[in-house]
């Protein structure tokens, strides 16, 4: 049982729902990321989801592009992020960490490498957004095999017919995108989310959190009504990004958190 699925029971133990929260590692520099990575479970985080940066990150909307860009700029690397992931594991044995991005910075460091390394920094899962279910051996069985979760992406264009390919070697939970689209684009609507979330859970009995589109402690609560858990990053990232001080986005971050856990399990 990983971290992720410990979680996941904890929190359905206590009848609660999981927020979890999305940061570019490196935004806008090493000391201030980790400083708010640092903080984010103390303001509710319950699995923390580290964005990768890339030079071509071509799912993400303008505001999670320009944080990774940032972060580049700043000379972030994938090396970086294991660090910062490494430095969090100091202080916090117990909150998840997701490794969100794409393929190529991975492939590059060669993917026995990579998995060994994140394992030993604290990682638990991964989210890479530009291999399909046809890839599986290249990265989501052996990372299986080194203890990590690896977790796959479900979208509003995800079919019956496709559905079940797409879970055939997910674990830790299922990533519901809830609009379709790039990061940050249109708000979720739990309305339209709901049905969705009882097809997939028909097909598993994995958790499913939904990200995509919430953006403020009234969707969090909403969302995470009719799912397992709300995830929001774009909006964090609009706080760092409009010059706000760590505190005051981890502020904001703690309202997201309350919404979300302010909802009952059914």
């Amino acid at each position: 049982m990983t971290r992720i699925d410990r979680k996941f029971k904890e929190l359905a133990d206590q009848g609660k729902k999981a927020f979890v929260a999305y940061v570019m590692a490196g935004d806008p520099d090493f000391d201030t990321s980790l400083e708010l990575v640092l903080g984010l479970p103390g303001a509710g985080v319950d699995i923390l989801e580290l964005g990768l940066p890339f030079t071509d990150p071509m799912a993400d909307g303008p505001t999670i592009q320009l944080a990774g860009q940032r972060a580049l700029d700043t000379g972030m690397t994938l090396l970086k992020t294991l660090d910062m992931a490494r430095r969090f594991r100091q202080t916090d044995q117990n909150t998840p960490i997701v490794l969100m991005g794409y393929y190529n910075p991975i492939y590059s460091h060669g993917v026995d490498a990579f998995l060994k390394d994140a394992k030993e920094a604290g990682v638990d899962g991964l989210i890479i957004v530009d291999l399909p279910p046809e890839e599986d051996s290249e990265l989501c069985i052996p990372a299986q095999k080194a203890g990590l979760n690896f977790i796959r992406l479900a979208t509003p264009t995800t079919d019956d017919k496709r559905l079940p390919k797409v879970l055939q070697n997910t674990s830790g939970f299922v990533y519901y995108v809830s609009i379709t689209g790039i990061t940050g684009a249109a708000e979720a609507e739990a309305g339209d989310v709901g049905p969705e979330v009882a097809r997939i859970k028909a097909h598993t009995d994995l958790p499913v959190a939904v990200g995509f589109g919430i953006k403020t402690p009234e969707a969090a609560q909403s969302i995470a009504s009719v799912a397992d858990g709300a995830v929001v990053g774009s909006a964090i990232i609009s706080e760092l990004a409009s010059g706000k001080s760590v505190n005051e986005v981890l502020d904001f971050v703690a309202s997201l958190a309350n919404g979300a856990h302010s909802t009952n399990s059914n």
